[in-house]
């Protein structure tokens, strides 16, 4: 089995409020965009009287004791979380992280965005941009291919590819990135009988061959992008079956797949990717595998207070996938079931 350094790294992107802190398609900006995630690491609960009571002041991933639900989930996602209400006691935090989140100097027009309040925010985070710098420092091979249900694969895919030209004024070594950055989106569809991934002229399904969109994401070369399926993710009222697809393969050691996204939860009825795993060496049919048996060893929550304060932050995901990863890849080597597999 090749080591953690010298396997190959695909990592699936999220955009809104993973490695952008806007959203494009409902037309929210850094503001409101902050505030709606800030709905989504808040714990409480609902009182005798109907009133809502913080179970801690401190945001975080999970809950924070047993019975306590997010903002978010008793009471939807709110742009103005912090102005009004209970949520104004996280004022100052989202106001801390708004401000790291500043673009320095005069706007650009393809590495930030204008702001609700007229100012220029990072449109991707510096912490995406410190990874792929890192990732290639260390000699790594690794693809990039983002996953978004919005329309807003295009500008991140020309950010991309203006920073790998070395345009980015804060990270101009990004020019010695050779990724090749493919500008057009391509689409996947899913449906109960098969996921369809089409881009340009090609045409892929899973009907006929479980393997047929797994081998196309392990050998995808450099960074690019595809639209998931919105509508399938709410007919399947927002649970791991109507999720972003991601096959994993413990039998192809030499092959990481990460997918990073802020509504990955461990709750599957909750949650946003679909983990399918190929139990069998060279298997063509995946079983369905609870977000449970993959967190932090191919799915990565993210948590986009921390994704904006420290650059370092996605690089520490994927190394805690890798390390996580080998022990999972040694269970499937000692024929141990991979759902007995609890890395948590």
């Amino acid at each position: 089995m090749s080591g953690a350094g010298g396997r190959r790294l695909v990592l699936h992107v999220d955009l809104n409020n993973t490695v952008v802190a806007a959203d494009a398609v409902s037309g929210q900006g850094p503001r409101a965009a902050l505030n709606t995630f800030l709905t989504t690491v808040t714990w409480g609960r609902t009182g005798t009287a109907g009133e809502w009571q913080w179970a801690s002041d401190r945001p975080s991933l999970s809950a924070p004791c047993p019975g306590a639900r997010s903002y978010y989930s008793r009471h939807g996602r709110d742009p103005f979380f912090t102005e009004a209400g209970p949520g104004r006691c996280f004022e100052g935090l989202h106001a801390r992280h708004l401000q790291l989140l500043e673009w320095p100097g005069q706007p650009d027009d393809v590495f930030s965005v204008r702001g609700e309040d007229g100012k220029s925010y990072h449109l991707l985070l510096p912490a995406f941009f410190r990874l792929l710098d890192a990732l290639h420092r260390e000699r790594r091979l690794f693809s990039v291919i983002f996953r978004s249900f919005g329309t807003d694969l295009p500008r991140a895919l020309r950010a991309a590819g203006c920073a790998l030209a070395g345009q980015h004024p804060r990270f101009p070594a990004l020019r010695d990135v050779a990724l090749p950055v493919d500008l057009t989106p391509g689409q996947i569809r899913c449906s109960k009988r098969e996921v369809v991934l089409t881009k340009g002229a090609e045409r892929l399904a899973t009907r006929e061959d479980g393997r047929k969109l797994y081998d196309y994401f392990s050998s995808f070369e450099g960074i690019g992008g595809f639209q998931d399926h919105f509508d399938w993710w709410a007919r399947n009222k927002f649970s791991s079956q109507g999720g972003k697809p991601l096959w994993i393969d413990p039998h192809d050691p030499s092959i990481h797949h990460i997918f990073i996204d802020d509504n990955i939860r461990l709750d599957d009825a909750d949650t946003i990717v679909h983990p399918q795993v190929f139990s069998e060496r060279g298997s063509s049919t995946p079983r369905r595998a609870p977000t449970s048996e993959l967190y932090d060893v191919c799915l990565v929550q993210t948590n986009l207070l921390e994704a904006i304060a420290d650059e370092d932050y996605f690089l520490r995901c994927v190394r805690r996938c890798e390390e996580n990863y080998d022990r999972y890849l040694a269970c499937a080597e000692k024929d141990t079931p991979t759902q007995q597999w609890d890395g948590q």
